[in-house]
């Protein structure tokens, strides 16, 4: 999948993606969804993975949110940089524990639909233009949306296939 570089392109990326995700999903037994999905050590099954999604739905959604109304805000808070956010993702992890499948399910389809509709209200210029924003530093606006979507969920699709394909190959 190329990475998108017009809002046209992320838009459908992003969908395009998503509802691969859930197909995938949606042909899973609840014991496979509820399964191992290593070779990811920190995401231990399905719901692990949809919780890691809508955490950084969360984090696109708030950092968007505060810097266009004016409050300055990292992407990532504070005190995680891009060197140590390995470490929030365990905490997104552990904060998630007690979060049920279908919690998690409707919480990542809430949040994409929120996504999708604050990427509506961007042109393609201020989401694809370098130095559109200040508080977007060297990267547009629409690589860090890109990262949160369809990439991700390429990511997670990615995963739940090996783990399906060890599984079942058992």
């Amino acid at each position: 999948m190329p990475r998108p570089t017009t809002k046209e392109d992320l838009i459908f990326a992003s969908n395009e993606q998503f509802e691969k995700l859930w197909s995938l999903i949606d042909g899973m037994t609840e014991e496979e969804k509820a399964a191992d999905i290593n070779p990811n050590e920190r995401d231990k099954n399905v719901r692990d993975m949809l919780v890691h999604l809508y955490e950084w739905h969360c984090l696109l959604l708030n950092w968007i949110k505060s810097n266009t109304k004016g409050k300055p805000a990292a992407f990532l808070p504070a005190p995680y940089n891009w060197k140590t956010y390995p470490e929030m993702n365990i905490e997104f992890w552990k904060k998630h524990q007690d979060t049920s499948y279908t919690d998690a399910e409707k919480m990542l389809k809430k949040t994409h639909k929120e996504v999708m509709k604050l990427i509506e209200t961007f042109s393609n210029d201020e989401l694809f233009s370098k130095k559109c924003f200040n508080w977007t530093g060297t990267t547009t606006l629409g690589s860090y949306c890109v990262s949160a979507t369809a990439s991700h969920y390429d990511w997670a699709i990615k995963d739940i296939k090996k783990a399906l394909k060890k599984n079942r190959g058992k």
